[in-house]
């Protein structure tokens, strides 16, 4: 019974029906519903932390940044998969750049200044993180060569379909190799060694880890369609633009999971971890789920979608990459990184608050 009364976020499950409920019997109550959604998912992105955390016990911090990364972005990617359907080509790249700057930006500063204000001084592997770096330079200039050529191309703009679907397939290639290099060839070079100061507890078993993992990634999908589908209005209601609210908003909410157990393994001194979770999934994001999205819209699409991205988004995510290639290439963190990468974030966001509604060229 103390347990059970004990102050805990699973008392917040209770909002996941209680958010059902709004949403079928009282559609019309998108704040209320956007409320519910969201404490929902806070607890669900603890259940979800926990079990990243245990598999990375058994599989090492590599691979469990990158299962928390891929499991993280599910949500994300049901989401883009049916505004894709729909032929909303904006608000998919916009909460794209939204994700990309958002963990390397708000997930990765968070977790700098929750770990660094416990240890004064904490590091992590200086390689990793050099090459991870790199992957988003890559990214960046995915982003940039389509925009080039959209704005520079004149009439020639018809081939703009073709382009982004080849630079997709040279992402998705890229990434494939990079997980190979990562996790098979090299993966001495991105080894960490033990933490001595964590204190050790019981593992899950790999069943126990993998159920909760689905479970609660699940879980959040379905809570994260429930959410944005009362998102838009809610965030009008406040006086949000539909700019604002795709690249940050929607991305804040979409990559909850990130959030919480990027943050929990750096108060724990486990930065290699946290660094797979918060910068391994923008890269997951631009190499992985933006190309996928193109190559599955000339199949699911209305029309073929393209990676021309808006300046805005376009300088937003370069200026997101180049801090944090440059605070994360010495291998060593502390509390004011993070806060320097939280100051980046929100000057971008208020840039995006700002940004008026007709923002196409």
């Amino acid at each position: 019974m103390r347990e059970i009364l004990k102050p805990s976020l699973n008392w917040l499950l209770v909002f996941i029906p209680a958010a059902v409920w709004l949403e079928h019997a009282n559609p019309e109550s998108h704040m209320a519903i956007f409320a519910c959604a969201c404490l929902s998912v806070l607890p669900l992105a603890g259940w979800l932390g926990r079990a990243t955390e245990h598999l990375a016990e058994r599989t090492g911090e590599g691979v469990g940044g990158l299962l928390n990364a891929t499991f993280g972005n599910a949500a994300e990617l049901i989401i883009a998969f049916m505004a894709l359907r729909r032929g909303l080509y904006d608000v998919v790249k916009a909460s794209l750049t939204g994700s990309i700057i958002g963990n390397i930006l708000l997930v990765l500063g968070a977790a700098y200044l929750a770990g660094g204000w416990k240890f004064k001084v904490q590091t992590f592997n200086a390689t990793s993180a050099r090459n991870q770096s790199t992957m988003l330079t890559l990214a960046v200039i995915g982003l940039v060569v389509p925009a080039a050529f959209h704005y520079l191309g004149g009439k020639e703009r018809i081939y703009e379909a073709d382009l982004s679907l080849e630079i997709s397939a040279v992402l998705l290639a890229t990434y494939a190799l990079s997980l190979f290099f990562s996790l098979h060839t090299h993966k001495k070079l991105f080894s960490t060694a033990p933490e001595s100061e964590e204190v050790k507890h019981p593992s899950w078993s790999l069943t126990r880890s993998l159920t909760v993992l689905f479970a609660a990634t699940a879980m959040i999908a379905w809570m994260s369609e429930i959410l944005v589908g009362s998102v838009e209005q809610a965030a009008h209601t406040l006086g949000m633009t539909s700019v604002f609210v795709g690249v940050i908003v929607v991305a804040i909410i979409g990559n909850a999971a990130e959030h919480s157990t990027a943050i929990m393994v750096a108060m724990k001194n486990r930065m290699d971890l946290s660094l797979g979770i918060a910068i391994g999934s923008s890269i997951q994001i631009a190499l992985f789920v933006a190309p996928l999205l193109v190559i599955a819209s000339h199949f699911m699409g209305p029309r073929p979608m393209d990676l021309v991205f808006t300046p805005a988004e376009v300088v937003a995510t370069g200026l997101a990459v180049a801090i944090t290639g440059q605070i994360s290439s010495d291998g060593e963190s502390n509390w004011f990184e993070g806060v320097q990468l939280l100051a980046v974030y929100v000057i971008l966001a208020l840039l995006f608050y700002f940004l008026p509604e007709g923002r196409q060229a």
